[in-house]
């Protein structure tokens, strides 16, 4: 069994970006939080209803819970959207992420968003498992819940990116993992994916040539150690479902034909490359699929669902999910 270490931080080091990662979790929780009792963002003024917390594994974890946004007054079976929420692997949930679930459902979507376990308390695979459970759950309550089985798309921003990319190569490859074999026994593929401002490689932060010990290489860094230190797998190519990126360039053809995918992705984005390296590597595979580069985005810029670059890309994902 391969076992992946990395260099220990010296004291300051692991302080620094503990510190970090807490102001940024703190930042983001507390502005989702406030945001919610604003009245624009109560469901019923966009005419959804939200059922929250049901459970997508025999488990007492919340991190095993998941939450519906359904269109009031639709009629059914309606397009079914699988949210996978970001934050580094280690931080924030579904709760903080509302907005992409209230943005999907008011334009007719059937909004599954889920939580899912988290680094460093739970390192590689504990996220793409939950993942590929929550998948698995979906295609058994689909149509029990109102959706349509046959328009189920996966969508999520920067880790939920990650893990959208990571499920759909589940779908379309035959893996060693068990519970990426049930999600290729299950037989479903997704009609399309939406993987914005991704981290579609996980190990390898060196790559983005940013200088040490600065806040962004801190906060790429932490990401690699708090999700991929320790971790532990017993076959080879163990690392495809954390660097999606990597399997899709190296992996061949795949055993079912890939969805189409579109990844936007802000211009001013550290990960912007991620984007564009995976859209090339599933175009050379035979699939469909743009990134799309907007002015002025920093990292998941469309989470701010009123600016205009926001606004647009929001327009140009609902163009491309209704031409599927």
């Amino acid at each position: 069994m391969t076992v992946i270490e990395r260099p220990p931080l010296d004291f300051r080091g692991r302080v620094r970006r503990r510190l970090g990662a807490a102001v940024t979790d703190g930042f983001f929780r507390g502005a989702a939080s406030s945001a919610s009792w604003l009245p624009i963002a109560q469901p019923w003024v966009h005419g959804v209803e939200v059922e929250r917390n049901l459970k997508y594994r025999d488990s007492d974890l919340p991190e095993h819970t998941l939450d519906i946004y359904r269109p009031r007054g639709r009629q059914g079976p309606l397009p079914v959207v699988l949210y996978i929420h970001g934050g580094g692997f280690r931080i924030l949930s579904k709760d903080t992420h509302w907005v992409f679930g209230l943005v999907f459902a008011r334009r007719g979507y059937l909004v599954v968003s889920i939580n899912y376990r988290l680094a460093p308390n739970h390192v590689f695979p504990a996220a793409i498992e939950d993942t590929c459970a929550a998948w698995t759950w979906l295609l058994k309550n689909v149509e029990r819940l109102g959706g349509d089985p046959s328009r189920i798309f996966v969508a999520g921003e920067s880790a939920g990116a990650n893990l959208s990319a990571a499920l759909t190569l589940a779908t379309t490859y035959r893996r060693h993992e068990p519970f990426a074999r049930e999600v290729f026994d299950a037989g479903v593929v997704p009609r399309g994916v939406v993987p914005a401002c991704g981290l579609f490689q996980v190990s390898n932060p060196e790559r983005f040539n940013l200088t040490p010990n600065t806040y962004f290489w801190d906060r790429i860094v932490e990401v690699t150690d708090a999700y991929l230190h320790g971790a532990s797998f017993d076959h080879a190519h163990g690392l495809d479902l954390a660097d999606p990126v990597v399997a899709f360039e190296q992996r061949g053809r795949p055993d079912r034909p890939l969805p189409p995918f579109f990844l936007p992705v802000g211009a001013w984005d550290l990960l912007k490359s991620d984007s564009e390296r995976l859209a090339e590597a599933l175009r050379a595979l035979g699939g469909r699929a743009e990134a799309r580069v907007y002015p002025r985005g920093p990292h998941a810029f469309h989470a701010f669902v009123f600016t205009p670059s926001a606004l647009r890309c929001w327009r140009d994902t609902f163009g491309f999910l209704s031409g599927l």
